[in-house]
């Protein structure tokens, strides 16, 4: 798959592996990387209770992002009228109620798995990405390796099982 050109839509999780791994820059710097503000907030949330070397710096943070997006109630209101038996939490129902919003060629890396059944539910399971692929395709190696739930075999393995568990997989 050549690299991705559009908006890349991430979430927290995203930010706190980028930066355990020290890809920040490497991401942002490789793609149009944007999240909305919730997101942003939760990388803030327990800072005290983290060690030294997983405080994520938040001028860095939002130094390196194309945009961060603000999201109303109304916005959020739609994602839960479209899956109302999803239990998104506050930064993933944020960044779909942002995502729906948009008409451009932007894709989502998140590992949540509600996150990622909302996706698939909705249709947009080709929108999905491994935080592993954007890097392979960027050329970077992180100088630690990436928990499994950021692979791309995960990704792949998750989906299917959303595919089949949302009886889409079915022919």
């Amino acid at each position: 798959m050549p690299r991705h050109k559009g908006p890349l839509l991430i979430d927290t999780n995203i930010i706190l592996e980028c930066f355990r791994v020290g890809s920040w820059r490497a991401l942002t710097g490789g793609y149009q990387v944007e999240t909305v503000e919730d997101c942003v907030t939760e990388t803030q949330t327990g800072f005290q209770r983290r060690r030294p070397e997983a405080r994520i710096d938040p001028g860095e943070l939002t130094g390196g992002l194309h945009a961060m997006h603000p999201v109303t109630d109304g916005q959020r209101a739609v994602v839960a009228l479209r899956a109302p038996d999803i239990a998104l939490d506050v930064g993933e129902r944020s960044l779909w109620a942002h995502a729906l919003t948009r008409d451009d060629a932007w894709v989502l890396c998140g590992p949540d798995k509600a996150s990622m059944r909302f996706g698939v539910r909705l249709g947009l399971r080709d929108r999905l990405i491994a935080l592993e692929s954007l890097f392979v395709d960027a050329g970077h190696r992180p100088k630690e390796a990436l928990k499994q739930a950021y692979t791309s075999k995960w990704l792949e393995n998750a989906l299917g099982q959303f595919l089949f568990s949302e009886g889409l997989g079915r022919s």
